[in-house]
């Protein structure tokens, strides 16, 4: 392998860990031996850890706003945001690696990410669709319900409380039921997800 090669490597391999674990959770030597690669060499390429996570959840983050961004601004505008962000969603390791950040945003550098990716989901769906603030505010709160609730696997655990079955219902809609069937998977999340398309994009 070329370093780039092996570097890129480490990265594919940081990402599954990071989803997995989480930040706090995951230690370099679990990412290595992932990659196939000796610890120290880990932090020899990247610092350490908090560095390695930055730039993995920077790639995650440049991935839902070049995304969102590559929607054309127009009529069918908002259609296709809420389209665009129900394909992110179909990537469950980008899902919970984005969710492992938002809980990590204590750390400045991965806190500045956090609130840039949703600024600029907001940004974005007001310059694509021209819709006011708040239809922005509701297209990102909305995404973020989605991402939780598929996170948690709600779908599969809708008896333990009828209120979580009322949310995961009003949610996925028709969908729900395929989204309860084996919905770790990621062919799962994206029928369960694409059920939920309305209650982004609305």
């Amino acid at each position: 392998m070329t370093a780039h090669e092996r570097r890129e490597q480490i990265l594919h391999a940081a990402r599954s860990a990071f989803a997995d674990g989480g930040y706090a959770a995951t230690t370099t030597d679990q990412v290595a031996r992932a990659a196939g690669v000796s610890q120290p060499y880990v932090v020899r390429l990247f610092g350490g850890k908090q560095q390695l996570f930055v730039e993995v959840y920077t790639r995650a983050c440049t991935q839902i706003v070049d995304t969102l961004a590559a929607v054309p601004a127009g009529p069918e505008a908002k259609a296709r945001m809420g389209d665009a962000y129900i394909g992110l969603l179909t990537d469950h390791d980008l899902l919970r690696l984005v969710l492992h950040g938002f809980a990590a945003g204590s750390d400045p550098e991965i806190g500045r990410l956090a609130r840039a990716t949703l600024s600029d989901a907001f940004r974005l769906y007001r310059e694509r669709t021209g819709e006011g603030p708040d239809e922005a505010r509701v297209f990102v709160a909305h995404g973020m319900l989605i991402s939780v609730l598929l996170a948690v696997d709600a779908a599969e655990h809708l008896g333990e409380s009828a209120a979580l079955a009322a949310l995961a219902e009003c949610t996925f809609g028709d969908a729900l039921g395929a989204a309860s069937v084996g919905a770790t998977s990621v062919g799962a999340a994206s029928v369960g997800a694409t059920g939920a398309h309305a209650a982004v994009s609305r």
